[in-house]
């Protein structure tokens, strides 16, 4: 028996619906695609991070691959802080310690990219 094939999806911008996350003050979360849409393997979300907005400290049970689409922010790996802006790309492995500030005066967003199902994230304790 074939396995089918999913079918191409295209989304507007105008499409995302954000939500506001429990955890972190200013940030908004768009799931942009996921199983609903077909995708078979990774789920694409986009990250919208007001000015002084900070996702705090975690760790996540699967990698995920940030890309950065507009602004700078700082960016937690480990031990270390990384500014970072339009066009850089990061790749954060399995449980990974890291967090994101948004220090600058504007808004800045990252895509997210993780597999499908649960990513399992626990919040560090400082």
């Amino acid at each position: 028996m074939s396995e089918q094939q999913p079918s191409p999806v295209i989304k507007r911008a105008g499409d995302a619906d954000y939500a506001e996350l429990s955890k972190a003050d200013g940030v908004r979360k768009a799931v942009i695609l996921d199983e609903k849409d077909g995708a078979p393997n990774f789920r694409m979300r986009r990250y919208r991070l007001d000015p002084g907005a900070e996702v705090p400290k975690h760790t996540n049970a699967v990698e995920h691959e940030v890309h950065t689409v507009a602004g700078e922010y700082v960016v937690g790996i480990e031990d270390e802080e990384h500014t970072v802006s339009e066009g850089d790309s990061l790749l954060i492995p399995a449980g990974t310690v890291h967090w994101f500030r948004n220090e600058s005066d504007a808004e800045s967003s990252f895509v997210c990219m993780v597999p499908n199902g649960d990513a399992g994230i626990e919040l560090v304790d400082e």
